[in-house]
C-alpha cells in the first residue's frame, strides 16, 4: 500500500512519539546489572559494541537459571549501543530516506523463510515499520577467528520477542536478523523502527544510530516468546502499530525477571480510542474478517468478524 506524503509523516511521527514507560522490575534488573559491572556467566565473550572499541563484551547467562533470560553486557557496566539496520525490505513504500544512508544493507533478513511461511501477506521485515533486533555472530563465510554465538544454541528461538531498554523506556522487537563475518563480531544493532521509537526521527539513520552503551537487550529463550502468525501485526503500516501488537506477549514475558512485580507499557491507540485487548490490536473480538487468518488468537472468523 502505498501512502501519501502527508499519511507518512503522521504514522512515522507516531510513532517517534510512542513512550513505553520501564515496569519496576526491570528498572531494578537494569539497575543491578550496571552496577554490578559485568557477566559473571558470560555464554561467550569476545565481541564489539562499538568499531574500534573493546572486544570485551558477552551474552551473559547470569540469569538462565533464576529468570530465563540472556542479555548482553560489557564491562565496568557498559550495556550495549544500538546501530542501525536496514536489512530486509529495500525501497520501502515507508521510507523517508533514512535507510538510504547505510553502507551495509542487505535486500533480506536473516530469517526471511520463516516470515514468508508465516504467509502474513508480507516479503520480509521492513526496517521502517518492524521493530526487530539484530541478534547472534554466524561464520556464514568461513572467516578464521571470527567469534561466533548462536542464541539457537540456548532455546532462543527465531522471530522470539527481545525486550530493549533504551532511553529510559522499554520497547519490544523480535528477533530477525543475524550479525555475519562480513565485518568484526559486533553485538548492539536494531531496525531503524525501534531506533526512532527509542531516540526520535532526528537522531537515527542507517548510518547513525546510538553510541552511547547504555541500551539493555533481553531475549527470552523458549516457543512462548515467539509471536507467530496471528501474535504480531505483521501488515502494520506504522511503526507504532507493530509494537503495539507485540506489548500484551512481551509484558508477560517481562515478568520472569525478578519474580515480575511491573506491568510493562500500553499500547498507545491515540486519543481517548480504548487500547486493543488483543495481542494483535486491530483484529481483535468484533473485528471484519474473511478468513481465520484475519483474527488475532483465540477468536476466529464467523459471518465476517472475529469471534
Amino acid at each position: 500500500m502505498l501512502l501519501t506524503n502527508a499519511a507518512l509523516v503522521s504514522g512515522l511521527l507516531a510513532g517517534s512519539s510512542y513512550a513505553g514507560s520501564i515496569p519496576a522490575n526491570v528498572k531494578t534488573f537494569y539497575d543491578g546489572l550496571k552496577s554490578k559491572g559485568s557477566c559473571s556467566k558470560a555464554l561467550k565473550s569476545g565481541f564489539y559494541a562499538l568499531d574500534g572499541g573493546a572486544k570485551d563484551f558477552s551474552y551473559c547467562g547470569d540469569h538462565m537459571d533464576d529468570y530465563n533470560v540472556v542479555y548482553i553486557q560489557g564491562k565496568n557496566g557498559q550495556l550495549a549501543d544500538m546501530d542501525i539496520d536496514c536489512d530486509g525490505i529495500i525501497n520501502s513504500p515507508y521510507s523517508d530516506g533514512r535507510c538510504e544512508a547505510s553502507q551495509d544493507t542487505q535486500p533480506q533478513s536473516s530469517y526471511i523463510e520463516d516470515i514468508q511461511k508465516y504467509n502474513v501477506g508480507i516479503k520480509d521485515v521492513d526496517s521502517y515499520i518492524h521493530s526487530y533486533v539484530v541478534l547472534g555472530n554466524y561464520a556464514d563465510q568461513g572467516k578464521s577467528g571470527y567469534t561466533t554465538f548462536h542464541p539457537t544454541d540456548y532455546g532462543i528461538e527465531p522471530l522470539s520477542i527481545v525486550a530493549v531498554v533504551c532511553n529510559n523506556q522499554l520497547f519490544y522487537g523480535v528477533w530477525a536478523d543475524q550479525n555475519g563475518d562480513d565485518g568484526p563480531p559486533m553485538v548492539g544493532e536494531s531496525s531503524l523502527a525501534i531506533a526512532t521509537l527509542c531516540f526520535g526521527k532526528d537522531k537515527v539513520d542507517g548510518d547513525n544510530g546510538h553510541s552511547e552503551l547504555d541500551v539493555l537487550y533481553i531475549a527470552f529463550p523458549g516457543s512462548d516468546a515467539v509471536p507467530g502468525a496471528k501474535g504480531a501485526n505483521w501488515k502494520a503500516s506504522t511503526a507504532k502499530a507493530f509494537q503495539d501488537s507485540l506489548t500484551a506477549q512481551g509484558n508477560k514475558l517481562i515478568q520472569r525477571i525478578g519474580g515480575g512485580g511491573g506491568s510493562g507499557p500500553s499500547p498507545t491507540t491515540g486519543g481517548s480510542t480504548p487500547a486493543p485487548t488483543c495481542a494483535w490490536a486491530g483484529h481483535c473480538k468484533g473485528a471484519s474478517c474473511k478468513t481465520d487468518n484475519d483474527c488475532s488468537d483465540p477468536w476466529g472468523c464467523v459471518s465476517g468478524k472475529c469471534a
